[in-house]
């Protein structure tokens, strides 16, 4: 189950000022650093211990590795040596490649790597054996707090390194990724634009070889000139060719970075050509012009490129942008709001819904530019537990006059204005849009219905935009209770009920819970068409506490009729929505279920009650069906009288009041 992310709406994207410190102490790097400075002691990582569970979680090491500090490895370390560069990166026995890739493209870009490595350290002077580095995550830089304790074997390094063994800012960078991402076995296999936007917080483009644009030689060297980091890779067709060398030195499957871009006379004519690195750092291109190849070669061999921006500015214009940019942040939660894509009609509109506002025009056109950026989090590091990468999406429809979360029957009906150009199993999926003034809503999904993953949104746009989640608010809209009809004026039926009364309170008149328990077990066991199982005692009390007017802990007869009047709206409700007649709701209709009842809640409220009431099939009883409605409006009641009489008292909202109050 993922964590249910509860943002109060839309942020703002983050500057990269100061990063948050997550170290579990929570002390600062710093501070870390002067507490060991001062008890003349070496720091050792405690979230990341020296330990076969830093490097694997599915196998244990082939060799026995040993942890060494730098000046256990050679005498005299460098954490950096004449600067970082791109051939400071060699691969290790780690399949990471993918990694190196990106880190080789970050160090042609000072400021960005200036950010991910921060200068405040060293083996010099305020040594203490403890590092930092600098990640996004999601929306925010974090501060990764590292020891110096690295995996040997033979007193090598045994993963990254560099080609000068008294230098160690790669190793220890790749280090501080492995514990960002709970192990370093977790960094095996990616995608080089990952790590890339890890580093820079920026926007990823993906090209395809085959559909490249007629400029793609300008919009790969002003990407460069922006400072945009660039990997490409061959494509596999099966396992078996993974890393397989062609006839010209390439490896399939393989992560390689672009590291420049140019053009020389030769023999008169102007010949367009491309660097590009391996990781490896070992097999290379042997076709023409050695190091650096021909671009045309180059779009011949390789099948994939992909950019990530520091910013969203087109790379087929030459004007740069400001752009607005807002993030909402979210959960996909099995029966609730993991609806799958369209094609699952019944559950598709249960997803989070996103309401996108545009209001300006862009500079002399008639549409309005955006980029729409559809991160899963976490899965790298959910990896040990045997998650995968989700195929995720999303869809962007017209919004009607409503101020709602759209039901089943809307996309029945209307088709999506735009949408991602594919599902697929990336970390992130991002593409580009020009469409007309006017409201939106956005629906993020995976693929498949009931797949749980938390979400990042990023939504940039060249003018402001204005964007609400649809599924924040809670609104209760509870009747009145009414009033009871006085004997000399009850009807027959309100007369046998009368009788039926009597005979269940007895001479007190008055109904106990233990009463209740008895009677609505009977009822509610002869009815065919419900699925049950049994009222406790305390559901009783519950119901008690929800009708009970004068305080005396029962029910009197006016008291009584109210409920049976409630149950019986009830149950029709359940029927209702029991679509298939199983006896059962499916609880991606418990929202319009609850909304007919009065309760519009958050998708984090409604999630909250799926988890506690739900089976294992995500169905429910109508007795848990009962007990949720009972406890929402004894909850939805006590917070309004409060708020009535005293405005002051109540600090919390109406979500936050019943998740206290409904101990969820």
């Amino acid at each position: 189950m993922p964590y249910l992310y509860r943002a109060p709406g839309p942020q703002a994207h983050p500057v990269p000022k100061d990063a948050r410190t997550t170290h579990s102490s929570g002390q600062s790097f710093e501070q870390l650093r002067q507490e060991c400075l001062q008890r003349g002691t070496l720091f050792e990582d405690a979230d990341f211990p020296a330990s076969n569970s830093s490097l694997f979680y599915s196998e244990r090491p082939q060799v026995p590795f040993v942890w060494k500090r730098p000046g256990e490895i050679v005498k005299n370390p460098e954490f950096i040596l004449g600067g970082a560069t791109r051939t400071d990166i060699c691969q290790g026995e780690l399949g990471d490649c993918w990694l190196l890739a990106a880190i080789a493209s970050l160090t042609l870009n000072q400021k960005a790597l200036a950010r991910v490595i921060p200068q405040d350290q060293s083996f010099g002077p305020g040594y203490a054996g403890i590092f930092h580095f600098q990640f996004w995550q999601h929306s925010e830089w974090l501060d990764v707090v590292i020891d110096d304790r690295l995996p040997t074997f033979r007193d090598r390094l045994v993963f990254l390194h560099s080609a000068d063994h008294n230098e160690f800012w790669s190793a220890l960078l790749e280090k501080a990724y492995a514990k960002l991402n709970g192990s370093y076995e977790a960094l095996k296999g990616g995608s080089a634009i990952e790590a890339m936007e890890d580093f820079t917080g920026g926007v990823a483009e993906t090209f395809q070889m085959k559909e490249a644009p007629e400029n793609f030689y300008e919009i790969l060297e002003k990407a460069l000139k922006r400072g945009s980091l660039l990997g490409c890779f061959i494509d596999t067709g099966s396992a078996a060719e993974s890393e397989a060398r062609t006839p010209f030195g390439l490896i399939k499957g393989h992560a390689y970075s672009v590291t420049g871009i140019d053009q020389v006379n030769f023999r008169g004519q102007r010949i367009e050509l491309i660097r590009v690195r391996n990781p490896w750092g070992q097999v290379e291109w042997n076709g023409s012009w050695s190091d650096r190849m021909a671009f045309k070669d180059f779009k011949a061999h390789f099948d994939k490129v992909e950019i990530c921006n520091l910013t969203p500015d087109a790379l087929e214009e030459d004007a740069v942008h400001k752009w607005e940019v807002t993030v909402h942040q979210g959960s996909w939660v099995r029966g609730s709001t993991a609806g799958g894509c369209r094609n699952f009609l019944d559950t598709f509109w249960t997803n989070p819904q996103i309401k996108l506002s545009l209001t300006e025009k862009d500079e002399g056109q008639e549409e309005c530019s955006f980029l729409v950026a559809l991160m899963q989090k976490d899965r790298r590091k959910l990896k040990r537990f045997g998650a995968n990468v989700l195929t995720i999406g999303y869809a962007i429809y017209e919004c009607p006059d409503k101020d709602e979360h759209l039901n089943k029957d809307f996309f029945r009906y209307h088709a999506s204005r735009a949408r991602s150009k594919t599902f697929i199993n990336l970390r992130e999926v991002s593409d580009r849009f020009k469409l007309p003034p006017g409201e939106y809503i956005l629906i993020p999904s995976t693929f498949e219905p009931h797949q749980e993953a938390d979400f990042c949104l990023r939504i940039f746009s060249e003018k402001k935009a204005i964007t609400r989640d649809m599924d924040g608010n809670v609104d209760i809209d509870l009747p009145e209770p009414p009033k009871p009809t006085p004997p000399d004026q009850e009807t027959e039926e309100e007369l046998r009920f009368r009788a039926l009364f009597e005979q269940v309170a007895g001479e007190d008149m008055e109904v106990t819970a233990e009463e209740l328990e008895y009677v609505l077990n009977a009822v509610l066991r002869k009815k065919k068409d419900i699925k049950f199982k049994k009222l406790s005692l305390i559901s009783c009390k519950n119901i008690i506490s929800l009708m009970d007017t004068s305080g005396n802990g029962k029910l009197e007869f006016d008291e009584f009729k109210v409920f049976w009047d409630k149950l019986k709206q009830w149950i029709n409700l359940f029927l209702r929505f029991d679509a298939d007649k199983s006896g059962t709701m499916s609880t991606y209709e418990l929202r319009t279920a609850l909304k007919a009842a009065g309760f519009q809640l958050s998708s984090h409220l409604l999630q909250l009650i799926v988890l506690r009431y739900a089976d294992e099939e995500l169905q429910m009883d109508f007795d848990d069906f009962l007990n949720c409605l009972v406890r929402l409006e004894n909850a939805s009641r006590v917070f309004q009288a409060l708020s009535t009489k005293n405005k002051e008292f109540i600090h919390l909202t109406i979500n936050e009041f019943i998740h206290l109050t409904m101990n969820i």
